[in-house]
Protein backbone atom coordinates (compact mmCIF):
# COMPACT_ATOMS: atom_id res chain seq x y z
CA UNK A 1 0.00 0.00 0.00
CA UNK A 2 1.35 3.43 -0.94
CA UNK A 3 1.99 6.12 1.65
CA UNK A 4 -0.94 8.14 0.30
CA UNK A 5 -3.43 5.26 0.56
CA UNK A 6 -2.17 4.25 3.99
CA UNK A 7 -2.63 7.78 5.32
CA UNK A 8 -6.03 8.08 3.67
CA UNK A 9 -7.32 4.99 5.44
CA UNK A 10 -5.76 5.81 8.81
CA UNK A 11 -7.04 9.40 8.79
CA UNK A 12 -10.45 8.21 7.58
CA UNK A 13 -10.51 5.78 10.51
CA UNK A 14 -9.54 8.66 12.80
CA UNK A 15 -12.46 10.69 11.45
CA UNK A 16 -14.78 7.70 11.96
CA UNK A 17 -13.90 7.11 15.61
CA UNK A 18 -13.71 10.81 16.50
CA UNK A 19 -17.25 11.36 15.22
CA UNK A 20 -18.38 8.08 16.77
CA UNK A 21 -17.08 9.32 20.14
CA UNK A 22 -18.70 12.73 19.64
CA UNK A 23 -22.05 11.32 18.54
CA UNK A 24 -22.25 8.76 21.33
CA UNK A 25 -21.74 11.46 23.95
CA UNK A 26 -23.36 14.49 22.30
CA UNK A 27 -26.06 13.62 19.74
CA UNK A 28 -28.74 13.47 22.46
CA UNK A 29 -27.14 16.21 24.56
CA UNK A 30 -30.20 18.50 24.64
CA UNK A 31 -32.46 15.56 25.55
CA UNK A 32 -30.04 14.60 28.35
CA UNK A 33 -30.10 18.17 29.66
CA UNK A 34 -33.90 18.32 29.53
CA UNK A 35 -34.93 14.85 30.67
CA UNK A 36 -32.08 13.81 32.96
CA UNK A 37 -30.84 17.14 34.34
CA UNK A 38 -34.32 18.77 34.10
CA UNK A 39 -33.19 22.09 32.60
CA UNK A 40 -35.58 24.54 30.93
CA UNK A 41 -35.17 25.75 27.34
CA UNK A 42 -33.58 28.98 28.58
CA UNK A 43 -31.10 27.14 30.84
CA UNK A 44 -30.25 24.78 27.99
CA UNK A 45 -29.57 27.83 25.83
CA UNK A 46 -27.13 29.08 28.47
CA UNK A 47 -25.31 25.72 28.36
CA UNK A 48 -24.92 25.89 24.59
CA UNK A 49 -23.82 29.50 24.82
CA UNK A 50 -21.11 28.60 27.35
CA UNK A 51 -19.95 25.76 25.10
CA UNK A 52 -19.71 28.17 22.19
CA UNK A 53 -17.78 30.80 24.20
CA UNK A 54 -15.12 28.32 25.32
CA UNK A 55 -14.87 26.88 21.83
CA UNK A 56 -14.30 30.29 20.28
CA UNK A 57 -11.57 31.01 22.84
CA UNK A 58 -9.74 27.86 21.79
CA UNK A 59 -10.21 28.06 18.02
CA UNK A 60 -7.74 30.91 17.30
CA UNK A 61 -5.20 29.21 19.57
CA UNK A 62 -5.64 25.85 17.86
CA UNK A 63 -5.42 27.55 14.47
CA UNK A 64 -2.21 29.44 15.21
CA UNK A 65 -0.49 26.45 16.85
CA UNK A 66 -1.57 24.14 14.02
CA UNK A 67 -0.12 26.43 11.34
CA UNK A 68 3.01 27.00 13.42
CA UNK A 69 3.76 23.28 13.89
CA UNK A 70 2.79 22.39 10.32
CA UNK A 71 2.08 18.69 9.80
CA UNK A 72 3.05 17.52 13.30
CA UNK A 73 0.24 15.56 14.97
CA UNK A 74 0.58 17.02 18.50
CA UNK A 75 -2.88 18.59 18.61
CA UNK A 76 -4.64 15.42 17.43
CA UNK A 77 -2.82 13.40 20.06
CA UNK A 78 -3.80 15.88 22.79
CA UNK A 79 -7.48 15.79 21.75
CA UNK A 80 -7.48 11.98 21.59
CA UNK A 81 -6.13 11.64 25.14
CA UNK A 82 -8.68 14.18 26.38
CA UNK A 83 -11.56 12.22 24.86
CA UNK A 84 -10.65 9.00 26.67
CA UNK A 85 -12.09 10.65 29.81
CA UNK A 86 -15.38 11.81 28.22
CA UNK A 87 -17.49 9.11 29.93
CA UNK A 88 -16.29 9.73 33.49
CA UNK A 89 -16.53 13.47 32.90
CA UNK A 90 -20.22 13.39 31.96
CA UNK A 91 -21.19 10.90 34.68
CA UNK A 92 -19.13 12.01 37.66
CA UNK A 93 -18.41 15.69 37.01
CA UNK A 94 -20.67 17.43 34.47
CA UNK A 95 -24.07 15.97 35.42
CA UNK A 96 -23.66 16.45 39.19
CA UNK A 97 -22.35 20.01 38.72
CA UNK A 98 -25.32 21.01 36.53
CA UNK A 99 -27.73 19.69 39.15
CA UNK A 100 -25.89 21.58 41.86
CA UNK A 101 -25.42 24.88 40.00
CA UNK A 102 -26.25 25.44 36.33
CA UNK A 103 -23.77 28.30 35.84
CA UNK A 104 -20.87 26.43 37.44
CA UNK A 105 -21.69 23.32 35.43
CA UNK A 106 -21.93 25.38 32.25
CA UNK A 107 -18.44 26.82 32.81
CA UNK A 108 -16.76 23.49 33.57
CA UNK A 109 -18.62 21.66 30.81
CA UNK A 110 -18.00 24.44 28.33
CA UNK A 111 -14.25 24.26 28.97
CA UNK A 112 -14.07 20.50 28.42
CA UNK A 113 -16.52 20.21 25.51
CA UNK A 114 -15.16 23.35 23.85
CA UNK A 115 -11.56 22.14 23.91
CA UNK A 116 -12.28 18.48 23.11
CA UNK A 117 -15.09 18.62 20.55
CA UNK A 118 -16.34 22.03 19.46
CA UNK A 119 -12.92 23.56 18.81
CA UNK A 120 -11.20 20.22 18.44
CA UNK A 121 -13.15 19.28 15.32
CA UNK A 122 -11.89 22.36 13.49
CA UNK A 123 -8.29 21.55 14.37
CA UNK A 124 -8.75 17.96 13.18
CA UNK A 125 -10.48 18.94 9.93
CA UNK A 126 -7.89 21.58 9.02
CA UNK A 127 -5.03 19.17 9.80
CA UNK A 128 -6.42 16.36 7.66
CA UNK A 129 -7.21 18.82 4.86
CA UNK A 130 -3.52 19.83 4.87
CA UNK A 131 -2.47 16.18 4.67
CA UNK A 132 -4.90 15.58 1.80
CA UNK A 133 -3.27 18.39 -0.19
CA UNK A 134 0.23 17.06 0.51
CA UNK A 135 -0.55 13.44 -0.34
CA UNK A 136 -3.06 14.16 -3.11
CA UNK A 137 -6.29 12.56 -1.92
CA UNK A 138 -9.71 14.21 -1.83
CA UNK A 139 -10.48 15.59 1.63
CA UNK A 140 -14.23 15.07 1.20
CA UNK A 141 -13.80 11.32 0.70
CA UNK A 142 -11.90 11.10 3.99
CA UNK A 143 -14.37 13.34 5.85
CA UNK A 144 -17.16 11.05 4.63
CA UNK A 145 -16.02 8.45 7.16
CA UNK A 146 -16.62 10.95 9.96
CA UNK A 147 -20.26 11.16 8.93
CA UNK A 148 -20.47 7.37 8.92
CA UNK A 149 -18.99 7.29 12.43
CA UNK A 150 -21.58 9.76 13.67
CA UNK A 151 -24.38 7.76 12.03
CA UNK A 152 -23.16 4.47 13.46
CA UNK A 153 -23.20 5.80 17.03
CA UNK A 154 -26.47 7.69 16.62
CA UNK A 155 -28.25 4.58 15.35
CA UNK A 156 -27.96 3.01 18.80
CA UNK A 157 -27.88 6.18 20.91
CA UNK A 158 -31.65 6.54 21.32
CA UNK A 159 -32.13 2.94 22.41
CA UNK A 160 -29.18 3.03 24.82
CA UNK A 161 -30.37 6.36 26.23
CA UNK A 162 -33.74 4.83 27.12
CA UNK A 163 -31.95 2.02 28.96
CA UNK A 164 -29.40 4.28 30.70
CA UNK A 165 -27.83 7.49 29.30
CA UNK A 166 -24.52 6.59 30.96
CA UNK A 167 -24.05 3.66 28.56
CA UNK A 168 -23.57 6.11 25.69
CA UNK A 169 -20.90 7.96 27.66
CA UNK A 170 -18.93 4.78 28.39
CA UNK A 171 -19.18 3.74 24.73
CA UNK A 172 -17.70 7.13 23.80
CA UNK A 173 -14.70 6.60 26.08
CA UNK A 174 -14.00 3.14 24.63
CA UNK A 175 -14.12 4.61 21.12
CA UNK A 176 -11.62 7.30 22.16
CA UNK A 177 -9.11 4.59 23.17
CA UNK A 178 -9.14 3.47 19.53
CA UNK A 179 -8.44 7.10 18.52
CA UNK A 180 -5.27 7.11 20.59
CA UNK A 181 -4.09 3.88 18.95
CA UNK A 182 -4.72 5.29 15.45
CA UNK A 183 -2.90 8.56 16.02
CA UNK A 184 0.10 6.72 17.48
CA UNK A 185 0.35 4.67 14.27
CA UNK A 186 0.45 7.72 11.97
CA UNK A 187 3.80 9.11 10.84
CA UNK A 188 4.04 12.26 8.70
CA UNK A 189 7.31 13.38 7.15
CA UNK A 190 7.97 17.11 6.90
CA UNK A 191 10.45 18.50 4.36
CA UNK A 192 12.78 21.36 5.23
CA UNK A 193 10.71 23.62 2.99
CA UNK A 194 7.51 22.68 4.85
CA UNK A 195 9.19 23.30 8.20
CA UNK A 196 10.42 26.71 7.06
CA UNK A 197 6.97 27.56 5.73
CA UNK A 198 5.39 26.67 9.08
CA UNK A 199 8.07 28.58 11.03
CA UNK A 200 7.41 31.68 8.92
CA UNK A 201 3.88 32.04 10.31
CA UNK A 202 3.69 34.93 12.79
CA UNK A 203 1.03 36.59 14.89
CA UNK A 204 1.38 39.61 12.60
CA UNK A 205 0.23 37.44 9.67
CA UNK A 206 -2.84 36.45 11.65
CA UNK A 207 -3.55 40.05 12.60
CA UNK A 208 -3.36 41.15 8.99
CA UNK A 209 -6.28 38.89 8.13
CA UNK A 210 -8.55 41.26 10.01
CA UNK A 211 -7.57 44.13 7.71
CA UNK A 212 -9.04 42.33 4.72
CA UNK A 213 -12.64 43.27 3.94
CA UNK A 214 -13.06 39.99 2.03
CA UNK A 215 -12.24 38.09 5.22
CA UNK A 216 -14.90 40.08 7.09
CA UNK A 217 -17.45 39.43 4.33
CA UNK A 218 -16.78 35.71 4.72
CA UNK A 219 -17.38 35.94 8.47
CA UNK A 220 -20.66 37.78 7.86
CA UNK A 221 -21.78 34.81 5.76
CA UNK A 222 -20.67 32.37 8.44
CA UNK A 223 -22.41 34.23 11.29
CA UNK A 224 -25.61 34.88 9.34
CA UNK A 225 -25.88 31.48 7.69
CA UNK A 226 -23.63 28.74 9.04
CA UNK A 227 -24.00 29.36 12.77
CA UNK A 228 -27.79 29.31 12.59
CA UNK A 229 -27.88 25.69 11.49
CA UNK A 230 -26.06 24.75 14.72
CA UNK A 231 -28.51 26.86 16.76
CA UNK A 232 -31.38 25.12 14.96
CA UNK A 233 -29.91 21.70 15.73
CA UNK A 234 -29.24 22.36 19.43
CA UNK A 235 -32.74 21.79 20.80
CA UNK A 236 -34.27 20.11 17.74
CA UNK A 237 -34.31 16.65 19.46
CA UNK A 238 -36.48 18.14 22.23
CA UNK A 239 -39.03 19.42 19.71
CA UNK A 240 -38.89 16.22 17.68
CA UNK A 241 -39.50 13.91 20.65
CA UNK A 242 -42.48 16.07 21.71
CA UNK A 243 -44.29 15.09 18.49
CA UNK A 244 -44.60 11.46 19.62
CA UNK A 245 -46.95 9.82 22.17
CA UNK A 246 -44.05 9.31 24.60
CA UNK A 247 -40.61 10.88 24.96
CA UNK A 248 -38.98 7.44 24.89
CA UNK A 249 -40.51 6.70 21.49
CA UNK A 250 -39.46 10.10 20.21
CA UNK A 251 -35.88 9.60 21.45
CA UNK A 252 -35.63 6.24 19.71
CA UNK A 253 -37.11 7.43 16.41
CA UNK A 254 -34.87 10.51 16.47
CA UNK A 255 -31.87 8.22 16.82
CA UNK A 256 -32.96 6.36 13.67
CA UNK A 257 -33.67 9.62 11.80
CA UNK A 258 -30.36 11.19 12.75
CA UNK A 259 -28.52 8.03 11.78
CA UNK A 260 -30.26 7.88 8.38
CA UNK A 261 -29.54 11.57 7.83
CA UNK A 262 -25.85 11.15 8.52
CA UNK A 263 -25.61 8.10 6.24
CA UNK A 264 -27.07 10.30 3.48
CA UNK A 265 -24.62 13.02 4.50
CA UNK A 266 -21.73 10.57 4.12
CA UNK A 267 -22.83 9.72 0.59
CA UNK A 268 -23.15 13.41 -0.22
CA UNK A 269 -19.71 14.05 1.29
CA UNK A 270 -18.36 11.70 -1.37
CA UNK A 271 -20.19 13.60 -4.15
CA UNK A 272 -19.74 17.14 -2.78
CA UNK A 273 -16.23 17.69 -4.24
CA UNK A 274 -17.65 17.06 -7.72
CA UNK A 275 -20.50 19.54 -7.12
CA UNK A 276 -18.19 22.23 -5.71
CA UNK A 277 -15.62 21.80 -8.48
CA UNK A 278 -18.40 22.05 -11.05
CA UNK A 279 -20.22 25.18 -9.82
CA UNK A 280 -17.40 26.89 -7.91
CA UNK A 281 -16.75 27.57 -4.22
CA UNK A 282 -18.78 30.79 -3.98
CA UNK A 283 -21.83 29.41 -5.78
CA UNK A 284 -21.66 26.29 -3.61
CA UNK A 285 -21.73 28.40 -0.43
CA UNK A 286 -24.76 30.29 -1.76
CA UNK A 287 -26.48 27.02 -2.71
CA UNK A 288 -25.88 25.64 0.79
CA UNK A 289 -27.36 28.83 2.27
CA UNK A 290 -30.54 28.57 0.22
CA UNK A 291 -30.95 24.88 1.12
CA UNK A 292 -30.51 25.75 4.79
CA UNK A 293 -33.06 28.58 4.64
CA UNK A 294 -35.58 26.27 2.95
CA UNK A 295 -35.01 23.55 5.59
CA UNK A 296 -35.38 25.83 8.62
CA UNK A 297 -38.37 27.78 7.28
CA UNK A 298 -39.96 24.49 6.25
CA UNK A 299 -39.50 23.15 9.78
CA UNK A 300 -41.72 25.97 11.02
CA UNK A 301 -44.42 25.28 8.42
CA UNK A 302 -44.78 21.49 8.30
CA UNK A 303 -46.86 19.55 10.79
CA UNK A 304 -46.20 16.13 12.30
CA UNK A 305 -43.23 13.72 12.46
CA UNK A 306 -43.14 12.91 8.73
CA UNK A 307 -43.01 16.54 7.61
CA UNK A 308 -40.39 17.58 10.13
CA UNK A 309 -38.30 14.46 9.36
CA UNK A 310 -38.28 15.39 5.67
CA UNK A 311 -37.05 18.89 6.48
CA UNK A 312 -34.32 17.56 8.77
CA UNK A 313 -32.96 15.28 6.04
CA UNK A 314 -32.18 18.27 3.79
CA UNK A 315 -29.28 18.86 6.20
CA UNK A 316 -27.59 15.87 4.52
CA UNK A 317 -27.39 17.87 1.28
CA UNK A 318 -26.31 21.28 2.53
CA UNK A 319 -23.61 20.44 5.09
CA UNK A 320 -21.22 18.47 2.82
CA UNK A 321 -21.43 21.13 0.12
CA UNK A 322 -20.71 23.86 2.66
CA UNK A 323 -17.76 22.07 4.29
CA UNK A 324 -16.03 21.28 1.01
CA UNK A 325 -16.80 24.72 -0.43
CA UNK A 326 -15.38 26.60 2.55
CA UNK A 327 -11.99 24.87 2.29
CA UNK A 328 -11.82 25.45 -1.46
CA UNK A 329 -12.93 29.09 -1.05
CA UNK A 330 -10.21 29.72 1.53
CA UNK A 331 -7.53 27.97 -0.56
CA UNK A 332 -8.50 29.96 -3.67
CA UNK A 333 -8.62 33.40 -2.05
CA UNK A 334 -6.19 33.46 0.90
CA UNK A 335 -2.65 32.47 1.92
CA UNK A 336 -2.45 28.68 2.43
CA UNK A 337 0.28 29.13 5.08
CA UNK A 338 -2.58 30.25 7.32
CA UNK A 339 -5.04 27.52 6.30
CA UNK A 340 -5.74 26.38 9.88
CA UNK A 341 -6.15 29.94 11.18
CA UNK A 342 -8.39 30.80 8.24
CA UNK A 343 -10.65 27.81 8.85
CA UNK A 344 -10.68 27.95 12.64
CA UNK A 345 -11.13 31.72 12.83
CA UNK A 346 -12.94 32.59 9.61
CA UNK A 347 -15.32 29.64 9.77
CA UNK A 348 -15.36 27.88 13.15
CA UNK A 349 -14.67 30.91 15.37
CA UNK A 350 -17.20 33.08 13.57
CA UNK A 351 -19.77 30.29 13.88
CA UNK A 352 -19.24 30.06 17.63
CA UNK A 353 -19.47 33.84 18.06
CA UNK A 354 -22.84 33.76 16.38
CA UNK A 355 -23.93 30.69 18.34
CA UNK A 356 -22.91 32.20 21.69
CA UNK A 357 -25.12 35.20 20.96
CA UNK A 358 -28.04 33.38 19.37
CA UNK A 359 -28.26 30.29 21.60
CA UNK A 360 -29.77 31.98 24.68
CA UNK A 361 -32.02 34.12 22.45
CA UNK A 362 -33.28 31.05 20.59
CA UNK A 363 -33.73 29.19 23.89
CA UNK A 364 -35.91 32.00 25.27
CA UNK A 365 -37.91 32.12 22.03
CA UNK A 366 -38.53 28.37 22.23
CA UNK A 367 -39.97 28.87 25.71
CA UNK A 368 -42.04 31.97 24.85
CA UNK A 369 -43.35 31.54 21.27
CA UNK A 370 -42.62 27.89 20.55
CA UNK A 371 -40.37 25.97 18.19
CA UNK A 372 -42.27 26.49 14.93
CA UNK A 373 -42.41 30.28 15.16
CA UNK A 374 -38.74 30.41 16.19
CA UNK A 375 -37.77 28.29 13.17
CA UNK A 376 -39.51 30.79 10.88
CA UNK A 377 -37.47 33.64 12.37
CA UNK A 378 -34.20 31.69 12.08
CA UNK A 379 -34.92 30.57 8.52
CA UNK A 380 -35.77 34.06 7.28
CA UNK A 381 -32.54 35.35 8.83
CA UNK A 382 -30.55 32.74 6.91
CA UNK A 383 -32.36 33.67 3.69
CA UNK A 384 -31.52 37.38 4.09
CA UNK A 385 -27.83 36.75 4.77
CA UNK A 386 -27.56 34.29 1.88
CA UNK A 387 -28.96 36.88 -0.53
CA UNK A 388 -26.53 39.49 0.87
CA UNK A 389 -23.61 37.10 0.36
CA UNK A 390 -24.32 36.86 -3.37
CA UNK A 391 -22.92 40.39 -3.58
CA UNK A 392 -20.18 40.20 -0.92
CA UNK A 393 -18.40 36.85 -1.36
CA UNK A 394 -15.52 36.75 -3.82
CA UNK A 395 -16.08 35.39 -7.32
CA UNK A 396 -13.05 33.80 -9.05
CA UNK A 397 -12.89 36.50 -11.74
CA UNK A 398 -12.76 39.23 -9.09
CA UNK A 399 -9.70 37.80 -7.37
CA UNK A 400 -7.23 36.71 -10.01
CA UNK A 401 -4.28 37.38 -7.73
CA UNK A 402 -5.71 35.09 -5.06
CA UNK A 403 -3.26 33.93 -2.45
CA UNK A 404 -0.72 36.80 -2.64
CA UNK A 405 -3.31 39.24 -1.25
CA UNK A 406 -2.37 38.57 2.36
CA UNK A 407 1.35 38.56 1.65
CA UNK A 408 1.15 41.92 -0.11
CA UNK A 409 -0.91 43.39 2.69
CA UNK A 410 2.24 44.07 4.70
CA UNK A 411 3.11 46.81 2.22
CA UNK A 412 0.13 48.91 3.26
CA UNK A 413 0.30 48.26 7.01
Amino acid sequence: MTKSKSLYWKLSAYFFFFFFTWSASYSLFSIWLGQEINLSGGETGIIFSANAIFALCMQPLYGYISDKIGLKKNILFFISILLVFVGPFYIYVYGPLLKYNVLLGAIVGGLYLGVAFLAGIGAIESYIEKISRKYDFEYGKSRMWGSLGWAAATFFAGQLFNINPNINFWVASVSAVVLVAIILSIKIEMTNQEMEKADSVTLKDVGQLFLLKDFWFLMVYVIGVTCIYSVYDQQFPVYYSSLFPTEATGNQVFGYLNSFQVFLEAGMMFLAPFVVNKVGAKNSLILAGFLMAFRIIGSGLVIGPIGISTMKLIHALELPIMLIAIFKYLAANFDTRLSSVLYLVGFQFASQVGASILSPIAGSLYDSIGFRQTYLILGLTVLCFTILSIFTLLSPKKNKQGKPKIKNLAKIV
